[in-house]
């Protein structure tokens, strides 16, 4: 039996999958991968590496955003003093092709990712217009709460001062200033541990454990201290955003109840306001890239930075592009609705509940009981709640320090791409089931490098010379790759992903035999598409069960007594009858270790 249905209009929306890549490591088919080995010695990708063919290729994964991580020019030990560019200082710098997340330079591109270092601003523009023309959509980063310890730019605009230039030193603070001082203190690199010494020990003229800072600054993540901790953010320092060191705001808030307003009255509400230098910088560095095409932003550590600094930047942002994508990196959930709402950020890191959660239970030590409840606590802001499986700060799910298998990572990515209606972000490689288990240098091996050059050895099969056809990849690998495929593609084009929810798995934890902690389901829908989504997180063992609907569900379907034909939308090789009677609807589901089926009611 069918339920007759209207089409659905053209412009309905549809999820969103974000596609996070390190572009240095991207392009790069050098395989030596020597520990602190040098561009010359390792190699490095180029924007150039993202062809037409390559780009197609992410397209027809799933993809409609990529996220370039490492584009803005941040430090690097390789010498550019050719181009106009200082050298970088080992002792401040994290790894020898530097953290992406020390910005040296806001107003232009990492030199390594050039052919020509000259053009390498044209180089990046045409990546924008190539990514375009692909048919996808492009976002950056852009780290508000820190910049490198020796932020200098060099390709400012005409009229726009760099971070710190008319910092009133003398001061610990001022309202005004970009950066908070210790007067009196000169800056102290921190002393090592575990041996640790930059570049590997190998030489350097600027590696002498000295640092020219004086007065020294704050560090980014917050240190007070003339010489931080060798576990500080010691290559950054912290941005001053108008909050004095005993924690008062020097700068207008807004009204009690504004969060209910829109981008538009936001940004009326700042336009006659006074606010703090630093603030107007990031706006202006946001409006810039706007400007070149870019599409939106990935901002680091945004819970470090005042919400009210968000209110101002994001509304200016959506002045100019309303549809622009904006995530921000929070952890603490009690902040997540004054970030979405007051701040108006689009999307934030489902991190420390789902990811957390599914992590675990991907290990084994944990229940899929403990997924019901993050979803009712998110009900109202699950739209913008950004879920992931793997991105650069986190383990690889292939590493034994994370799962130990690629494989059990399907039943966790078919839960969180399709839970909700909010976007899913992958990392490159792992639709290959990379393991990151190179020591490249700085990084630890279980998560690719961000901080030296290298290259990925799942991703570099795939890459076979530039072909990007998959001609070197393993049978696994493709294997593994077809079913991100698979699952990405449905998602996007998806009517009932971006429907209702309810989850179906309580109640069969309670109706159903053989049914229990290491299954999952729920079920989607809209006017034009009804899905059942089940999962066994189980690597050992498969069970068959008579999943069960919930007189609720069976109401908001209308479902009519009669059978129901239920086709899996992820293989299209199962088919299972839903049999519905009175007040009861079951079907016979099952389940091989780690399977999961996407079954649409047809």
């Amino acid at each position: 039996m069918t339920n007759e249905t209207q089409p659905i209009s053209v412009d309905a929306p549809k999820k969103e999958v974000v596609y996070q890549v390190f572009t240095r490591l991207f392009g790069n088919t050098n395989a030596t991968n020597k520990p602190w080995g040098t561009i010359e010695e390792n190699g490095v990708g180029k924007f150039n590496d993202f062809s037409d063919k390559a780009l197609q290729e992410i397209k027809g994964l799933g993809v409609t955003y990529i996220w370039y991580t490492g584009v803005p020019h941040h430090d690097v030990i390789t010498d550019y003093t050719a181009y106009g560019i200082s050298n970088d200082d080992p002792d401040v710098v994290k790894g020898r092709a530097g953290s992406p997340y020390a910005v040296k330079d806001y107003y232009n591109v990492n030199p390594d990712l050039a052919e020509d270092v000259s053009k390498r601003l044209e180089e990046f523009e045409a990546l924008i217009e190539r990514t375009h023309k692909n048919g996808l959509k492009l976002i950056i980063d852009i780290v508000p709460n820190h910049v490198a310890r020796n932020y200098q730019s060099i390709t400012n605009p005409e009229g726009v001062e760099s971070f710190g230039a008319k910092d009133d030193t003398s001061k610990a603070y001022s309202v005004n200033n970009n950066f908070y001082y210790i007067p009196g203190e000169a800056f102290k690199v921190p002393v090592p541990e575990n041996n640790y010494q930059p570049l590997g020990g190998q030489p350097n003229p600027l590696a002498d454990g000295k640092f020219d800072e004086n007065p020294a600054k704050w560090t980014g993540n917050g240190s007070r201290l003339a010489q931080p901790n060798f576990h500080d953010w010691y290559e950054t320092v912290k941005i001053n955003y108008g909050v004095s060191p005993d924690g008062h705001k020097d700068f207008p808030e807004l009204p009690e109840g504004f969060e209910n307003h829109d981008y538009k009255a936001h940004y009326q509400f700042w336009k006659d306001k006074t606010v703090p230098d630093s603030w107007v910088k990031f706006k202006d560095i946001a409006l810039y890239w706007l400007e070149k095409g870019v599409d939106g932003f990935r901002y680091d550590m945004a819970e470090m930075v005042p919400v009210e600094f968000w209110s101002y930047m994001n509304s200016a942002i959506k002045m100019k592009n309303p549809e622009a994508f904006l995530l921000a990196e929070v952890y603490n959930p009690d902040l997540y609705r004054a970030y979405i709402h007051k701040g108006k950020m689009d999307y934030l890191y489902d991190k420390v509940q789902l990811y957390d959660t599914l992590k675990h239970i991907m290990q084994g030590h944990g229940k899929t009981d403990n997924i019901p409840p993050i979803q009712d606590y998110l009900s109202d802001i699950e739209h913008h709640m950004l879920h992931f499986l793997e991105n650069h700060d986190e383990q690889r799910i292939a590493s034994p320090e994370f799962a130990g298998d690629a494989q059990k990572a399907k039943p966790a990515m078919v839960l969180s791409a399709t839970i909700s209606t909010s976007p899913t972000l992958i990392y490159f490689g792992q639709e290959f089931g990379e393991p990151g288990a190179e020591d490249l240098g700085f990084g630890d091996p279980s998560r690719t490098s961000i901080f030296d050059y290298g290259s990925v050895p799942t991703l570099r099969r795939w890459v076979n010379d530039k072909q990007f056809d998959g001609g070197k990849s393993t049978p696994e690998e493709l294997e593994l790759r077809d079913f991100y495929k698979r699952l990405l593609n449905f998602t996007i084009s998806s009517d009932a992903l971006m429907g209702e929810y309810e989850e179906l798995h309580t109640y069969n934890t309670h109706h159903t035999e053989h049914y229990g902690l290491k299954q999952f389901s729920f079920a989607r829908w809209n006017a034009n598409e009804k899905l059942i989504i089940v999962s066994n997180f189980d690597p050992y063992f498969g069970t068959e069960f008579d999943l069960k609907l919930p007189e609720s569900v069976i109401q908001k379907w209308q479902l009519q007594a009669g059978d129901y034909n239920l086709k899996d939308q992820l293989y299209n090789d199962f088919e299972t009858t839903l049999h519905v009677s009175d007040s009861s609807a079951t079907a016979r589901i099952p389940l091989k270790p780690l399977q999961s089926f996407i079954l649409k009611l047809q």
